[in-house]
């Protein structure tokens, strides 16, 4: 047998959820543009696309929103153990460990659209909750007049966010809700394979997310950004960089190989945006002048803004903490994982990979 190492050449599965064409820059959620998703529709539409398979109707929407509602408050003991963390505790492992206490319909097989929609509305008052509680606040209410992403910048601040930050984030969280056989997505299936519940299998995608190859760049690219400081100090920043053989983060990416369709959309929407214009302004000219540089110092490299980049700029727009944004990666994605879990039960096979000994043998084996 072959070896190959990241699995990078293998299809492990065959999916209706999405389709990524890296060298085109196409990425497509159920027959729809997710481009097209981002900018046209709300959080809420997008998730009953890659769970039911198709765009709501009025009826249905109204149905999926008024049971994300009914779902957003946390049990009281998972409060009590958000509570009792040791503040040390990163928001990764606290939404890891929240999802792990959950029971009661959670833990059943086969895995169900009720259950995703629970854990999907819960994932962002798990966020709030504990970052309130870190910095001295009490935790906020779930408000019922607003949709699941007003909601969420609600719990987090207390106040009714601007029409313009809801917008933004809605996209990106469209836009990052699902992407292929990533290595959380993938970690989610393995688990549901061996049909473990729902929760399970979350809880691992958690895990992989939390590594920072899967989902800490933006933060990284908030960094780079902030060191820039300026449009004067850009070129000269990032010359060092490249001839230090450092990479710039938020460009490039594993899959596509031309303009990343998140990115472009994210931009699109960045465009509308009237808050901290001196940041969106830096984060423009430093994407222009770095795809010029890198052109320069990696020829026919084809290294473009990816999704990390603009989902910074807009991150910062929103006033969203530079903690949050892998946790807010995380609740995004779990539509994604949910529906994943839910497309392996049906047609289930266990994956068992092989590997390839390289190992010392036992000597009287060695001889003959």
């Amino acid at each position: 047998m072959s070896i190959d190492k990241g699995l990078t050449k293998v299809v492990a599965a065959e999916t209706n959820i999405s389709h990524i064409d890296g060298n085109e820059g196409i990425l497509i959620y159920r027959g729809y543009s997710a481009k097209d998703l981002a900018i046209q529709y709300d959080f809420e539409s997008v998730c009953y696309l890659l769970w039911y398979g198709k765009i709501p109707t009025e009826e249905e929407y109204e149905s999926l929103n008024q049971t994300f509602k009914k779902n957003r408050e946390l049990p009281d003991h998972v409060r009590d153990i958000i509570e009792h963390l040791p503040r040390n505790v990163d928001m990764m492992s606290v939404i890891r460990t929240s999802l792990s206490a959950l029971g009661d319909e959670t833990i059943q097989w086969p895995p169900t659209k009720e259950q995703a929609i629970k854990l999907t509305a819960l994932v962002p008052t798990i966020i709030a909750t504990r970052f309130r509680k870190l910095n001295g606040l009490e935790p906020v209410v779930p408000n019922e007049e607003l949709g699941h992403v007003a909601n969420y910048l609600y719990m987090l601040n207390g106040e009714k966010p601007m029409k313009a930050h809801v917008k933004a984030l809605n996209a990106y969280t469209v836009l990052t809700m699902e992407h292929g056989m990533n290595a959380s997505t993938f970690a989610a299936r393995v688990i549901a394979s061996t049909e473990s519940e729902m929760v399970s299998a979350i809880t691992g995608a958690v895990g992989a997310m939390k590594g920072p190859l899967h989902g800490g760049a933006p933060t990284e690219v908030t960094e780079m950004l902030n060191e820039i400081g300026s449009k004067e100090n850009a070129k000269p920043w990032l010359r060092d960089r490249l001839e230090s053989g450092k990479k710039l983060m938020g460009f490039g990416h594993r899959v596509y190989k031309t303009q990343d369709p998140r990115a472009e959309a994210l931009k699109e929407v960045t465009r509308n945006l009237t808050v901290d214009d001196h940041w969106l302004d830096l984060a423009n000219y430093v994407e222009d002048l770095a795809i010029e540089l890198l052109e320069e110092y990696k020829p026919g490299r084809k290294l473009y803004t990816n999704v990390e980049f603009y989902a910074a700029a807009v991150l910062r727009a929103v006033e969203m903490p530079s903690e949050l944004f892998t946790p807010t990666f995380t609740a995004s994605r779990v539509v994604g994982w949910t529906a994943n879990v839910i497309e392996q039960a049906e047609d289930n096979r266990i994956y068992r990979p092989q590997s390839k000994y390289v190992g010392k043998m036992p000597s009287h084996l060695v001889d003959q």
